[in-house]
């Protein structure tokens, strides 16, 4: 094992996560969010057994003598929330620039177990990492019981093109450049369809998920446009066939209108941000099938930190202010003219734990706040292409989660998770309990 893999996976078993439990244990909640219907039920129980919901009972259930009971008296219990776009090997800051020359990968791991754990207490018992290395070893350290975090479907390194978002030599000096030589289908950067199958199989060879692309420019990038295409068609339909070949879902990241059509027609699974979202690409994307991740968070905190002198370099401030701006009221026209929404925040532009405020931002654009939740739990699980979490339900994950209040009445009771169980794991409860 190679040195800096070795120092990896010791930050990674910084925590231990407790051994499955075996035994049955009901939860009795006053509200049930009935995912799948995107209604509020009154009280159920919910009997878990080997991080599985066994069965679902209406009403205060009697079980059998010395089943473990958990009252979540005045809670509402609800799927587990998954976050579609989140980066766990970093957290936005003035330095984020400058640490990148600065930090070793094992620097960023230790900070990723920090992150993860904040991300499952929050009430996000799954994410799909868009991007970064430290994700795929985070995921298995997870998986192995070595440290808490969300079930994570890793993307690892995202393609880009030369110069693109994404490309990990923008900002680079020429001397640095020169001794670093061009980054190519590896690193995950393109430059014609050979490259694109390479850089899949790369992905592939790396054990990520799913496959993220930087369809258009980007916002926090060392690069003067944020919207301009940077694939073509051709290029992007040979990332999406080769991915399909293992098995793959493909994620773009766009916010120009150009960018966008041509990953929608090449048949991406979802486009992130989607600033620039035009009448045009809606309707593309009700034809395809086309999934939407607004991720109001990042725009909003971008937008409110590029009035901060110093935070953002020059050459990104404007892009921040102009763009960012913009996100919350495509995220309304796109939920108005009958796009299919998805949850995702890009967390790691803003605070890891902070997840839960996309909801209220959600709302705020004018989608109800049944929709929002259905964004985060079955809507998520169709995105992900997985049928074993997102609602609760008897065979499913036990990935359940408990607030106080009612989150369809009230979506800012969001932000008071006090309950997580995961795969039948508790892993946070209520102070009283």
């Amino acid at each position: 094992m190679p040195p800096a893999t070795r120092l990896l996976a010791l930050a990674l078993a910084a925590s231990a996560t407790p051994a499955l439990a075996a035994e049955p244990v009901a939860l009795h909640c006053e509200r049930l969010f009935d995912a799948r219907a995107g209604r509020m039920l009154g009280e159920h129980t919910i009997v878990v057994e080997d991080g599985r919901v066994r069965s679902l009972l209406p009403g205060r259930a009697k079980l059998p003598d010395g089943t473990r009971s958990i009252v979540l008296a005045g809670r509402t219990c609800l799927p587990g929330w998954t976050d579609l776009h989140v980066h766990l090997g970093s957290q936005s800051s003035p330095q984020s620039y400058s640490e990148g020359f600065r930090l070793d990968p094992v620097d960023f791991a230790f900070r990723s177990v920090g992150y993860a754990e904040k991300t499952l207490q929050a009430g996000f018992t799954s994410v799909r990492d868009l991007g970064g290395e430290v994700s795929p070893h985070l995921r298995d350290a997870i998986n192995q019981g070595l440290v808490e975090g969300p079930r994570i479907f890793a993307a690892g390194k995202s393609i880009a093109t030369t110069g693109g978002h994404a490309d990990p030599t923008n900002g680079h000096n020429s001397m640095l450049s020169h001794l670093l030589g061009p980054p190519g289908p590896t690193e995950g950067v393109i430059n014609s369809i050979d490259d694109a199958r390479q850089a899949v199989r790369q992905r592939y060879k790396d054990g990520s998920d799913v496959i993220k692309i930087t369809a258009t420019g980007g916002v926090l990038s060392y690069a003067s446009s944020g919207d301009a295409p940077q694939f073509t068609v051709d290029e992007i339909r040979a990332v999406v066939d080769t991915a399909r070949d293992y098995g793959y879902r493909v994620a773009a990241h766009a916010h120009g209108e150009e960018g966008m059509k041509r990953a929608v027609e090449a048949g991406v699974t979802s486009i992130e941000h989607g600033t620039h979202m035009s009448d045009e690409v809606m309707r593309l994307m009700k034809q395809r099938g086309t999934w939407y991740v607004p991720t109001i968070y990042a725009g909003r905190f971008v937008a409110d930190k590029a009035k901060i002198d110093g935070y953002f370099p020059e050459i990104v401030r404007p892009k921040a202010a102009r763009i960012g701006a913009q996100i919350q009221d495509t995220a309304a026209r796109a939920y108005r003219g009958g796009v299919k929404i998805a949850f995702g925040t890009d967390q790691g532009v803003g605070p890891h734990g902070d997840n839960a405020r996309e909801f209220i931002y959600m709302v705020e654009a004018g989608i109800p706040a049944a929709y929002a939740l259905q964004a985060a739990t079955v809507h998520a699980a169709e995105v992900l292409g997985v049928d074993d979490q997102g609602v609760i339900e008897a065979g499913k994950r036990a990935d359940i989660i408990a607030l106080p209040g009612d989150p369809v009445a009230d979506i800012n009771a969001v932000m008071g998770v006090d309950f997580v169980m995961k795969d039948g794991i508790v892993h946070r409860m209520p102070a009283a309990q």
